[in-house]
């Protein structure tokens, strides 16, 4: 049977893939799709809902983002999230004006609980709100549902039409009964039951894999993540020793990376897998050498990559696929999503070279988010440990080395991450033990060490010194398109940084990175 879907259109907000992700919690499929896509198009699918998110312009500014009246006259339920919200009212008789101030932040929102969107909300609940215009008079058949002490439609509906309008993001964390507000819409008015579960998901990709491969042979660039292990051990249910892992060393793991992958899925390991360890560090060196601006640094390393394939295809004889772990933010900060700017290039999508020596690439992990696809790797019986491995990037080490990559810093950034990974886990296992098995609640979600380029003077042993500075970063998120630094403890942070300036040759201080996602990425570049 057809899975039921609600569809994202997206307007170019900076929240639009979290609205996607809000809506993934409710087991429900939400897929996005550009505000240029035909409404025909978007008909023909039979979303349960649409949701029109937020945009960084005015709806009523020259060459503005719209739509056409039809979307809302066509009995589907509409919500419309900020720019969305005014722009349902624009097309339908309202009224949107810019505003004396800007409204910005965690702002307290009475709520009408009739509203159908408000069930089980408290009464005074706190929202976030992000605009510059407001609706200043609603379309017939509105009524307002919610309001702030400055906009008096901080939400509104025509029930009878099922239309639905919020002035603020239900979708941040910052509005935290927003998640119940985006299920009441999913459930109390598109009607969704909850069908979209990844362990349906993975038997659905393991289906699809046997059909499109068929007797063909299969390459898949296994990098020992989460996404590419998962990927792996997916396409091995599907076509077993149709498969090939091939595993390409870049010189840019962290310490002993590369040691611990090849024992997991090499020829000792617990997977029947065809393994190709390549090591390629001095390779990568040499093409990185000099380079220093961040997307050049990610295109050498994603060239280089698919060239590494390219060549042990060959060995092979003939390969008609290439397998890799790409997952939805991949896709979505490469801007190859929606409306969104690009943010950065990934080797696995927007940083692949124009011409590749395979028939087609498979991504089977496109469309899951990170906490996804962990659960599709539970699903398929890979080891926790495994499943909840630190996120790493595809260029490695290469971008957590601000400039130039050369062996000497990779060394540097590989010890200080070592230190840095063997405190954390030994105060968080310490936490553990001391309170009953509970979790530190400054527990990071990813942390990792990185090497400035910027050296400074210091002192050591009498003696003047001047070296690299380390920085230290680690994030709490639930789904890593927004999130804020950790608080881990001050004397754990000492006992990190004494032991990295102590221990780490070519480093003489260390700083703590306090930047939350957004304005940040999680990564340094």
């Amino acid at each position: 049977m057809p899975q039921e879907k609600v569809i994202v259109i997206d307007f170019g907000g900076q929240y639009n893939q979290l609205v996607a992700r809000r809506v993934r919690e409710c087991n429900v499929l939400c897929e996005i799709y550009s505000w240029r896509k035909p409404l025909d198009e978007i008909f023909a699918m039979e979303p349960k809902g649409i949701i029109l998110t937020g945009g960084p312009n005015s709806v009523y500014a020259e060459g503005a983002a719209s739509c056409e009246r039809r979307l809302f006259e066509a009995g589907i339920p509409v919500l419309g999230l900020c720019y969305g919200a005014q722009l349902m009212m624009q097309v339908l008789g309202g009224k949107v004006e810019r505003a004396e101030n800007r409204e910005y932040g965690k702002t307290e929102l009475h709520v009408d609980k009739t509203s159908p969107l408000f069930y089980e909300v408290k009464e005074n609940t706190i929202c976030w709100m992000s605009h510059f215009d407001y609706i200043s008079e609603i379309a017939e058949g509105f009524r307002s549902t919610a309001q702030t002490q400055s906009c008096p439609y901080a939400a509104l509906e025509d029930e009878a039409h099922k239309l639905y309008g919020f002035q603020f993001h239900p979708e941040v964390l910052h509005t935290p009964e927003g998640s119940k507000m985006l299920r009441n819409f999913v459930y109390r008015v598109c009607g969704c039951s909850g069908d979209w579960r990844m362990d349906s998901f993975a038997a659905r990709q393991i289906e699809a894999i046997r059909e499109k491969v068929g007797d063909g042979r299969v390459l898949c660039a296994l990098s020992g993540g989460v996404d590419s292990s998962v990927a792996a051990v997916l396409l091995s249910r599907a076509i077993g020793k149709q498969l090939t892992c091939v595993f390409v060393d870049h010189g840019l793991l962290r310490k002993n990376e590369g040691d611990e992958v090849e024992a997991v899925f090499g020829p000792d390991g617990p997977y029947e897998l065809n393994f190709i360890r390549v090591n390629a560090a001095e390779r990568y060196y040499e093409k990185l050498a000099g380079v220093e601006e961040p997307e050049k640094k990610r295109r050498i390393i994603g060239e280089e990559f698919i060239r590494i394939f390219e060549e042990e295809a060959r060995k092979l004889g003939t390969v008609d696929y290439l397998v890799q772990g790409t997952i939805y933010p991949d896709v979505v900060e490469s801007g190859l999503g929606g409306e969104s700017a690009v943010i950065k290039s990934h080797h696995n999508v927007g940083g692949l070279p124009e011409h590749v020596d395979f028939k087609e690439i498979i991504e089977p992990l496109r469309d899951l988010f990170k906490d996804e696809v962990r659960a599709v790797g539970l699903n398929l019986g890979i080891p926790k440990n495994l499943v909840f491995r630190q996120p790493f990037p595809g260029p490695g080490l290469g971008i957590r080395i601000i400039g130039e990559v050369t062996a000497e810093k990779v060394r540097i950034v590989q010890d200080a991450d070592a230190i840095y990974r063997e405190e954390v886990d030994k105060a968080l296992s310490l936490y553990e033990e001391e309170h009953g098995g509970e979790e530190a609640p400054w527990k990071p979600n990813q942390f990792f060490a990185a090497l400035s380029n910027m050296r400074s003077v210091g002192v050591m042993g009498d003696e003047r010194t001047y070296d690299y500075a380390v920085v230290l970063r680690a994030v709490r998120t639930i789904d890593f398109m927004t999130a804020e630094s950790a608080n881990i403890p001050w004397d754990i942070l000492q006992t990190i940084t004494t032991r990295i300036v102590n221990e780490v040759r070519g480093v003489n201080r260390v700083l703590y990175d306090l930047t939350g996602k957004p304005p940040g990425t999680i990564e340094m570049e």
